[in-house]
């Protein structure tokens, strides 16, 4: 354009500020709905081939690790992209790889939380964008933009561990009194107040008898006060100090703790340290419980220095994660089998749960080993 040419064509007047303004927005409107298209159809859309983002807290625990690995490749089996990122147990490093994963327009996003309170504003950005959100897991809380969630029956887990304490000390036939040490897992944990409220519901009657006494003073009040004892971002070392902390303070070489709540392996595998350098071993060895079925503590179940874990066979969670992002990629109806148990603070979110096995040195090798899960080699079964 040379610089004598009109600025408008003649007869037309200079538009007013407002207006050009609005025209400036109504351009940057439409350009950013054809990047939004286009980002979608770069990404593959809904349907065969769409993008899934997968969000997991943490490869430094091996059941996150393997969960991330085992669910990328199923999905990818079934023909999705699928973008797997660990956030390293930070809460806000997750919440930013999740941003990155909903800039590309995914058609579902799938989370296993760090901390479940901490993801709404980046999830509702997903839903504005009409991205599916599946909790994996662990319960995203406080918000309307999550969609389902995949998880096992959690209370069922600590029942579980309860029930074995309950059995392996004959507490139905009056024995004890025992000394009882109590953990939880980690405050910002959705699951953490469902494992311990099932173990509590096994163990209360027996608190309540005077069979089961707890010397450290460490026992809430009630299970709503499970958070007292909870060991945050379910850290072994944090774990084994606190352990270490409770022998030194109430224990002796004459008073000896006879059986310990932990809620997973992690936890176990603290306790489990911060006793040996305490001198426990051998008969002297307390009742101890996990979760996760590690192959550390699988290990330590058939060495005889722990008591049992409670095996959620993850292959199985992430197929039925797999078959429920599939079913929303397709459009098809979501699979489910509880409408009524997880109310997360702004909705109750249709689950589908799992059921948990509880694995000793009795049934390890047919649970764990005979459907392919461990190597006898790999937990010391030969």
């Amino acid at each position: 354009m040379s610089s004598s040419a009109p600025p408008f064509p003649p007869g037309r007047a200079a538009p007013s500020r407002r207006t050009a303004l609005l025209a400036t927005a109504l351009a940057a409107a439409g350009l950013s709905a054809c990047t939004a298209e286009r980002t979608a159809d770069y990404y593959g859309g809904a349907g065969a081939g769409a993008l899934i983002g997968v969000s997991m807290p943490t490869k430094n625990l091996e059941r996150w690790s393997r969960d991330g690995a085992n669910l990328k490749e199923l999905l990818e089996d079934k023909g999705y992209s699928v973008e797997l990122q660990f956030a390293d147990n930070k809460v806000e490093q997750q919440n930013s790889q999740i941003q990155t994963m909903v800039n590309k327009s995914p058609a579902v996003i799938v989370v296993g939380a760090i901390d479940g309170s901490a993801l709404g504003p980046v999830l509702e950005s997903a839903a504005r964008l009409g991205t599916t959100v599946v909790a994996y897991d662990r319960l995203i809380r406080d918000t309307k933009a999550v969609d389902y969630y995949v998880t096992f029956d959690n209370y069922n887990v600590g029942a579980l561990q309860g029930s074995y304490i309950v059995d392996a000390l004959d507490l139905e036939s009056g024995a004890g009194p025992f000394n009882f040490e109590p953990f939880a897992g980690s405050p910002d944990d959705n699951n953490a107040r469902f494992f311990f409220e099932g173990a509590w519901d096994a163990l209360s009657p027996y608190i309540s008898s005077g069979q089961l006494v707890c010397p450290s003073g460490k026992l809430p009040a009630s299970v709503d006060k499970w958070q007292s004892i909870g060991i945050q971002a379910w850290s072994n070392t944090a774990a084994q100090a606190e352990m270490e902390n409770r022998l030194n303070s109430f224990y002796s070489s004459t008073t000896r703790v006879d059986v310990v709540l932990c809620p997973n392996d992690a936890l176990a595998l603290g306790v489990s340290q911060a006793l040996s350098s305490a001198g426990y071993g051998g008969e002297n060895w307390p009742v101890l419980t996990g979760q996760d079925a590690d192959q550390a503590n699988v290990a330590r179940i058939v060495a005889g220095t722990q008591s049992m874990t409670v095996f959620k066979d993850t292959r199985l969670l992430g197929e039925r994660c797999a078959t429920m992002v599939d079913q929303i990629a397709k459009g098809e109806t979501v699979e489910v089998n509880d409408t009524e148990s997880y109310d997360n603070g702004q909705l109750v979110v249709p689950s589908y749960l799992l059921d948990p096995v509880s694995v000793d040195a009795d049934n390890v090798k047919e649970v764990l080993v005979d459907s392919g899960y461990y190597s006898a080699q790999e937990v010391g079964l030969s």
